[in-house]
Parts: C-alpha cells; structure tokens; sequence
C-alpha cells in the first residue's frame, strides 16, 4: 500500500458513495488508526438502466439526513462516488494535441445511447498499448465519462446544504484503491505480475487485465441478471465470462460480486482457469462484520453494509494508485480540490479559490512594493535623524568628553582569583581589595583595557562595554565594594560609529572611566614629568609635590591584557 498522508482527518473531508443495492453511503476514514470513523447509509435509488440519479431532492435530503446523524458541519467539502458510465481504450496518434484526444473521445461516446442525450465530462490518461507492433506514432489513451449535467446537479444540491463538490470518482477506480488499501491483492499488484480483475454486478460483469497496478485491458459484457433465477446465473455468466477470460492469460483471477445475486464464491468455484482463484463478497454474502475495521462511532447494524466503493472513495486524495480521472477539470473544475480549500478562523470557516488565492498574492505584492517605497522613501530617512539625534543627546549628557578611545582587543581571558591575588600580595591591603572587587563584579559585557591602583586608595580604571547598563552595573557594583573610596564615573561615551551603521543595528561599544582621583592627579599620572629649569621655583615646587604623592602610594598598578 501506498498513501500520502492522512489529509481526511487533516481538511474534514466527507466522502459519499452512491452504490446500487446499498444505497447513498457516507463515510470517513481515519488513516493514523486504520479505521471507519464515521460511516452512514440511507436507502436511495438509481437509476441502472440509464446510469444517473433520478431524484436529486432525495440525494440532498439524505445527505442532509447524514450530517446530522454524524454531527458534521454543512460546510465542508465532497467527494461523490458514482457507478461507472462509460470506460474504455482508444489509441490515436502520438502528436494529436489534448483537446484533439478529447474531441476523439466525445466522438466515440456518442455513439452510445446515453451521451446521445447528455454531454459527456471526459477524464483520460495515458497507457501502455497492448500491441508490440504499434508504430512509435501511436499512443494508447484510457478514457472514462460520465453525464455533465449528473456533476451540475450534484454540485447545486451539495451548495444549496452548504457543502462543496470537490471531486467525483467511479466505482472502478474506487474498488482498486479499496482492495490495494485492505492488502487482499498485496500478491497480484507485484510489478510484471498479471491478474484479472472480474466484477459482477446486477447489469452484468466486466474485466480489467492487469500487469501489476497498471490497466492493460478492460472489457464489459451486459447480462439481464435479474432475468435469471437460481444456478442459471451461474452458468450464464460463467458461459460468456469463460470465453472472455481466454483472451486475457494471467497468473490470478480475483473475482468481487457487487450483486446480492451472485455469491462470488460460487462464482469462483465454477470458473475453470488456470491461474489462482480468490474472490471477495461486496454484498450480503460478506462473512466478515465489515470489510475493514470500524470505531466505536459506527453503529453495528451499518458495518456490514460498508462497501468497497465507499472505502476506495473515501482514499480518493491519499492512494498512490494510478487509475485516477479528474471529471472536474473536464467540466471547468466546478470546486476541484486543486482549485479551494477550506481555512479555519476561530469558529468561521472560509473557501478560498485559486482565483481568490491569486488575487489575494498580487494584493500582498503591491503592498510590499508599497511598503518599500515608504520605507525607503519615508521612515529610513525619519529613523535615521531619530538616531542621530539620540546621538547628540547622549554626547550632551556626558558631563566630560576627553576623546573618543578604541576599545582595542576582546580577548576572551576568564579571571583567574587566585593568580590575582598572588600578583596583588605584592601591594598592600587597598591594592588587593581593588583587585578583587574588579574581578568579582565585572560584568560579562564589560571588559578592562587600564587599571591602576595605589597603596593611598587612589583607584583608576577604564575599559569598554556593549551597553551602558552593563557600565551602570560594574559601576555600582565598585562603588559598593569598596566603601569610603569615593569613587565616581568620569567618563561614558560611545564609540566611533557611523549613523548609517547604527540605523541598520551594526551596534555600537561604549568607553568608560571610573576612578577617585582629581583632575590634577589623573594630569600628574599620565603627563610625562616636567623638566625644570633652575631658576622657575614654582615648577620645582610642583615636581616635588608629584614625587611625594608617588613615594606614598608607590608606583601605579597597570593591566597588561584585557579582562573580561
């Protein structure tokens, strides 16, 4: 089995099936646990002769009927499973163009008695001939149809409960994915295996030759059924079907009775082949409770009545098997799946078409050209003379500016208490007190590029940061270690950076100062001495003031590397 995922559970699909001799069935599956979720059925007529539903009021009533038995919303989206009408092969030329390969079909289909009076929705696809001889010219195309006006109809009666006519399947396809899904033709479906497919039904029987998942051949034989009585069924079907089965040798022989008529099982112990017989009753002649398993939502009386029609069209968007025909498109794409889908907000649910969906997109395409144009136009500009006005701002708040200072290096060097210490035990007991403060309050965003301390207290310090809370943070982190010593920010600015730079969020560093010295002592400790001459008094008055606060506090202690 192949499958996509579980989008029934995922979009709330319903999915309905109209089977003669069951009746309108509707079904969901839920795929995460293998099983019938929600299933009902009401009797319900159809028309097999002329292969169409008579009373579309009746269809909307049951389904209506449905819905509410189920408790499903009205707005949601359909799948209709109808019987088949019309199917069968052609082959054409290989360069006929598609509108050609339809008009081809349509031709065919007129001939019948039924699309004499209704136009066809033609749905094809490609096969691969039957006829090693055919002339690479040539291409071999299965078609199948069903009555335009029977889609039209569905799809008023479906809108006028709220619902959406999404799709609309045929009960051959819908029983391949039926038994591909259930494994009972697991052996047959193998690449290169040939099978036969015979299905009985109460118009007759038909045959599709398979080499694995691919249709090679199909056959349809009419029989009034009704017409005969006990074993003479048997022998008339299996009279015709005997002859036929001889035009297709395979290895398997799977034969499904959709007629309370037929007992498939009969019916394959007469078959004379000389391949493998099984079978599978779709009828009232099923052993099994149910065909598949049911949850607890499904009342016991209806599991027996699940047909593989339903369950093979309630697959119909997650099954990998390749027969599969789009009437929708065939007639416009009234609601196709491909073309809506359903988004929820809150409690409102809303459709959005493809036409929608593109008219939605060049919307939102025009408003971001929009947007761009204002933003470039408009707001970049504004924000541009917003930031450089915070600039100024903070410039003029800063109470000493000395020069803008790079922030050198930021290399990442963990602090280390104990080589701290062992270098501070050098100093004196205020020198060690302002390592260890520094160490243990720096913050993670803030590192040191100078440090100097003196045995007489004087503490200076500088460094940078990424934001100015984190300087904020060492700041007061100091100035409560290390009481009494007065000490206070002298400097915060920011680096040098462009405007352009902090518009985009290029982010800027900021330098610091925090010391307790007086503007003289930070002059006297990074000017160079000053060289007297023998007569200025005054100069020699201040040399000497200099060198007695260095013999007090000693020479300062400066940062090699950074710390972070």
């Amino acid at each position: 089995m192949g499958f996509l995922g579980n989008l029934s559970s995922a979009k709330s699909r319903v999915y309905l099936s109209v089977t003669p001799g069951v009746g309108l069935e509707m079904l969901q599956l839920d795929l995460r646990e293998n099983v019938v979720a929600n299933y009902a059925v009401r009797d319900f007529n159809y028309n097999e002769s002329l292969r169409t539903i008579d009373d579309f009021e009746s269809f909307k009533n049951a389904v209506s009927e449905m819905y509410e038995e189920l408790g499903i919303n009205p707005k949601t989206e359909v799948v209709v499973n109808m019987p088949l009408v019309a199917f069968g092969q052609m082959q054409l030329g290989l360069l006929l163009p598609n509108d050609a390969i339809t008009g081809a079909i349509q031709s065919e289909l007129e001939q019948t008695f039924i699309f004499r009076r209704f136009d066809p929705a033609v749905a094809w696809l490609d096969a691969p001939s039957t006829n090693s001889s055919s002339s690479k010219e040539t291409r071999t195309v299965i078609y199948s149809a069903i009555q335009q006006v029977v889609i039209e109809k569905l799809s008023e009666a479906l809108t006028e409960l709220g619902s959406t006519l999404v799709g609309v399947e045929n009960s051959l396809s819908s029983t391949f994915r039926a038994l591909d899904y259930m494994g009972v033709v697991s052996a047959q479906m193998q690449p290169n295996i040939t099978w036969n497919l015979l299905i009985v039904n109460s118009t007759g029987y038909s045959i599709a030759s398979m080499t694995g998942k691919t249709l090679v051949e199909y056959y349809e034989d009419p029989l009034p059924i009704k017409s005969f009585e006990g074993d003479d069924i048997y022998n008339a079907i299996v009279e015709q079907a005997q002859i036929a089965l001889m035009n297709y040798p395979a290895n398997y022989l799977y034969v499904v009775s959709d007629t309370d008529m037929v007992s498939a099982e009969l019916l394959a112990s007469k078959l004379n082949t000389n391949g493998i017989i099984d079978y599978l009753e779709n009828n009232s002649f099923k052993k099994e409770s149910s065909l598949i398993p049911v949850s607890l939502n499904v009342l016991q009386g209806y599991a027996s009545k699940i047909s593989l029609q339903a369950i093979g069209c309630a697959l119909a968007d997650v099954s990998d098997f390749p027969l599969k025909f789009n009437y929708m498109e065939a007639i416009g794409g009234v609601g196709t799946a491909e073309d809506s889908c359903t988004i929820a907000i809150g409690e409102h649910e809303y459709t959005i078409t493809k036409n929608t969906a593109m008219a939605i997109a060049g919307g939102v395409g025009i408003a971001l050209v929009a947007l761009m144009f204002l933003i470039g136009n408009v707001l970049l500009p504004n924000s541009l003379q917003q930031e450089q006005n915070k600039l100024n701002d903070l410039n003029a708040k800063l109470e000493e500016i000395n020069g803008q200072l790079s922030t050198g290096g930021t290399a990442d060097v963990a602090f280390d208490a104990t080589r701290e210490v062992e270098n501070g035990v050098k100093g004196n007991r205020a020198k060690l007190m302002n390592y260890i403060a520094a160490g243990e309050t720096i913050p993670q965003n803030v590192w040191l590029t100078y440090f100097m301390t003196q045995g007489n207290g004087l503490v200076d310090i500088k460094g940078g940061a990424t934001d100015v809370s984190s300087v904020y943070t060492f700041f007061k982190n100091m100035r409560d270690s290390l009481i009494g010593t007065k000490l206070k920010l002298q400097k915060l600015e920011m680096d040098s950076v462009s405007v352009d730079a902090a518009v985009a969020g290029a982010g800027s560093n900021y330098s610091f100062e925090i010391t307790n010295m007086s503007e003289d002592q930070l002059a006297q400790l990074f000017n160079p001495p000053v060289q007297c001459d023998e007569n200025d008094e005054e100069c020699k008055a201040k040399q000497a003031e200099t060198q007695a606060q260095q013999g007090e506090g000693g020479n300062p202690e400066l940062l090699g590397p950074e710390i972070h």
